[in-house]
């Protein structure tokens, strides 16, 4: 096992995907936290993955593959439309930033 000393930390930015340095972090961190409200709301109503594509009108196995992290191919809009799909109303809310750098975020 290595030395505890000698594995060195980095503080996380709140962005896993800034952290790894991916392009467009801030629009993944975004369409992330849409898929995991998706995916509760799956949970929640204790939906198939097949009744959940059909409500959203998507194939199940593309239900699987977003549920796994592959959500690339979707845009912010399209998940915010699977959530409406689902029953769930979709606010954009646009205001001054209190400190710091303005953000995105999925409340």
């Amino acid at each position: 096992m290595p030395n505890r000393d000698a594995l060195k930390q980095e503080p996380s930015t709140g962005n896993v995907f800034a952290d790894l340095g991916l392009p467009s972090a801030a629009e993944h961190l975004i369409k992330a936290g849409l898929v995991v409200r998706i995916d509760r709301t799956i949970r929640q109503r204790k939906l198939t993955q097949a009744a959940a594509a059909e409500l959203i009108g998507i194939d199940q196995p593309k239900v699987s593959a977003m549920l796994a992290g592959q959500f690339r191919g979707y845009s912010v809009e399209r998940l915010m439309r699977f959530l409406v799909a689902l029953g769930h109303d979709v606010e954009i809310v646009v205001k001054p930033r209190k400190r710091g750098t303005a953000q995105l975020r999925v409340a």
